[in-house]
């Protein structure tokens, strides 16, 4: 790891705007096209509760707060378009339900996905990001990873469920990558032994599976729309893995850098829209760490067989910031302003940041 994080050059992450909730909140998103953001989570009886907010300046107003049966895990707006901006969230009780935020007393869309929880979700094909079909994916504490086509009711257009006799393990993560036409489609799931597995959606099978030895809180393609390029996965021990996802050798997968970023465990990453080789993770210490990917000379070389092998890059931290004292737990960069940011804390505290001078890096 290189670089100092002093001059006048490096990155700094502001705290622009706190808000205090009055509920524990799971996941925060960005209203795409808007200066509004979502808080979804659970009220201390049992409830879940989206609220919808809008930036003014320095400040956060609350425009809507509604209350919904179950605690809601996890949101995406990924699998609807630009106009409709509808969101899909995936509750306590394993519902995936999709909302319109002008009129959200009825889901536009609802199936009871999973027996379980549900802990991740992400969508593609919608904001005019990724060809093909709208889709989602959820990953569930009953050890399947569903993907479903809104535009089919009940049943999911694909099912990776533990094979027969393999023990269910909790997935906790979900990503979609690899949509840059019509015919191609990737999900990665990680779970909580260590796993990581890559479905190829196009022949519906395995493609690619390895264990980081901890519990995978989080993945993510560096972009979804684009030939699969690198994934980053984070874990409970405070490590995280760039995986180079370019070249996949027959027996050795894909080239690897790993980091050990912190003590405890890496909650979330989450890559800036507009430079696919700086991503930001979140931490259980109540920090985030910004980082940048650098590649080798070459991304591949001939093994000693004349196979193809990946080399991986390197990575150097470029700021950290210690914001919380409880986990932050949710984070989401604005699709719409380079360096404008928003994470959610166990503190049920939501924080607007402002990350300056990322075009120098």
């Amino acid at each position: 790891m290189s670089a100092a994080l002093g001059g006048p050059e490096r990155p700094q992450v502001v705290s622009h705007v706190q808000q205090a909730l009055s509920y524990t909140v799971f996941d925060c998103k960005w209203v795409p096209r808007s200066a509004r953001l979502l808080c979804l989570g659970s009220v201390a009886r049992g409830t879940g509760l989206v609220q919808l907010y809008e930036l003014h300046g320095a400040r956060l107003e609350l425009l809507r707060e509604i209350e919904k049966p179950k605690p809601i895990k996890c949101g995406t707006f990924g699998a609807t378009s630009l106009q409709q901006r509808y969101l899909a969230t995936g509750d306590f009780d394993g519902n995936l339900n999709i909302w319109n935020l002008e009129a959200p007393e009825i889901p536009v869309y609802s199936v009871k996905g999973h027996k379980e929880i549900i802990n991740s979700i992400d969508g593609v094909g919608g904001l005019g990001i990724g060809e093909g079909a709208p889709e989602i994916v959820t990953g569930s504490r009953d050890g399947t990873v569903k993907v479903w086509d809104p535009r089919q009711k009940d049943i999911p257009v694909a099912n990776m469920e533990p094979v027969q006799g393999e023990s269910k393990r909790d997935c906790w993560t979900v990503a979609f990558g690899n949509a840059y036409n019509q015919e191609e489609r990737v999900v990665c799931a990680g779970y909580d032994n260590g796993d990581i597995k890559l479905f190829d959606l196009k022949t519906m099978s395995l493609r690619w599976e390895t264990n980081i030895k901890n519990g995978v809180c989080s993945v993510e393609f560096d972009r979804k729309d684009i030939n699969m390029n690198k994934l980053v996965a984070t874990s409970l021990e405070g490590k995280f893995h760039v995986f180079d996802m370019r070249t996949q050798h027959p027996t050795k997968g894909f080239a690897s850098v790993s980091e050990k970023a912190q003590k405890s465990t890496i909650w979330q990453v989450r890559h800036l829209p507009q430079n696919r080789d700086i991503f930001m993770t979140s931490g259980g210490s109540g920090s985030l760490h910004l980082w940048k990917y650098e590649y080798p000379a070459q991304r591949s070389k001939k093994d000693s067989e004349g196979s193809e092998m990946g080399v991986a890059g390197s990575l150097s931290l470029l700021q950290n910031v210690t914001l919380s004292t409880q986990p932050i737990s949710s984070l989401d960069w604005s699709p719409d302003k380079k360096g404008l940011c928003v994470c959610g804390a166990f503190d049920q505290t939501v924080r607007v940041l402002i990350v300056t001078k990322l075009n120098k890096v």
